[in-house]
């Protein structure tokens, strides 16, 4: 049977996946591991891989197809700029996965732009040829399909939605060591951050928080009524609604797909956000819907799997 495995790496554990051509999910596994730079720990994710290909077909597995997503940009050449969440030694990793499986393809691309391409194979963007995808989490991440192809740009930097300038007023500097970034308002982190800035503004204490991303528990009491949250969800759409609509102009998508933690929450301000883009959208554009991103966090391993089967000739 032919397979493909796709493998997403983060910060603390690699997830990987082995499929049909088809795009089933036959097995899976998760490993945690926080560095990958070494022989030690190519031969347990390999090990890892060999046992997801055997749950999935046995002795009659061919794996002629793996994908590898990772957290930085990824060029038109196929090399990393950075990897500022990952100790990796990629080439290294490369030349252990291929010696493990001499017959596979392989495919390395960006973890947003591979979540993106999984919602296209087998979630909520399957049957759009030009969508965007955006992720919400501690920070903003996207992924652009255009035609049904990834536009990654000449240095990988495509899809970095989270950088978008929505703000020109703005003095703090975002994690990019630029200012006014859409990653500054609408991330978990941003958010959380707008909300306490307004209950210190109104003279008001500020509900406990888990943490400084935990969007969870502000949606809760945003559903409550709380009006502080109130006002930091209605900036945060208000910014969202703002960056996409600059996207729209170059892009035209047929539908923008949101995930990432901050997703958890989408039915409380959907129509907000539609209607604070259609503000600021061009006419032509206005009516692009919002859909949630329905893979979640194996997204990773369904895009990268995808992209090695499009490599390998062999996306059905």
């Amino acid at each position: 049977m032919d397979l493909a495995i796709g493998i997403d790496v983060g910060g603390t554990s690699i997830k990987s996946g082995a499929f049909s051509t088809a795009g089933e999910l036959l097995a899976e596994k998760t490993v945690r591991m926080k560095g990958l730079d070494n022989d030690a720990a190519y031969a347990t994710i390999v090990d890892a891989l060999r046992e997801i290909v055997a749950d999935a077909a046995g002795d009659d597995g061919k794996v002629l197809a793996i994908g590898l997503d990772i957290p930085g940009p990824v060029d038109e050449d196929g090399k990393v700029g950075f990897m500022p969440n990952a100790t990796m030694d990629l080439e290294g990793f490369k030349a252990a996965l291929l010696t493990a499986f001499p017959d596979a393809k392989l495919a390395v691309v960006n973890d947003a732009n591979a979540a993106a391409m999984g919602e296209l194979w087998q979630g909520s963007a399957a049957g759009e040829r030009s969508f965007v995808m955006v992720t919400l989490g501690t920070g903003v991440g996207g992924g652009v399909v255009a035609d049904g192809n990834l536009v990654a740009g000449k240095h990988g930097a495509g899809g970095e939605i989270g950088h978008i300038t929505v703000n020109l007023d703005e003095e703090r500097k975002c994690g990019c060591g630029r200012k006014g970034c859409l990653e500054q308002y609408a991330s978990a982190t941003g958010i959380v951050r707008m909300y306490r800035e307004e209950c210190e503004r109104q003279g008001v204490e500020p509900v406990e928080l888990e943490h400084d991303t935990d969007t969870f528990t502000l949606f809760r009491h945003l559903e409550q009524g709380n009006e502080q949250a109130k006002v930091a969800i209605s900036k945060m759409c208000d910014y969202l609604g703002l960056g996409l609509s600059q996207i729209s102009c170059v892009t035209n998508p047929g539908v923008f797909v949101i995930g990432g933690g901050v997703s958890a929450g989408i039915d409380l301000f959907r129509d907000e956000l539609q209607e604070c883009y259609r503000k600021y959208a061009l006419p032509l554009c206005a009516d692009t819907p919002f859909v949630s991103a329905t893979l979640a966090n194996r997204a990773g391993i369904y895009g990268s799997a995808y992209e090695a089967l499009r490599v390998a000739g062999l996306a059905e």
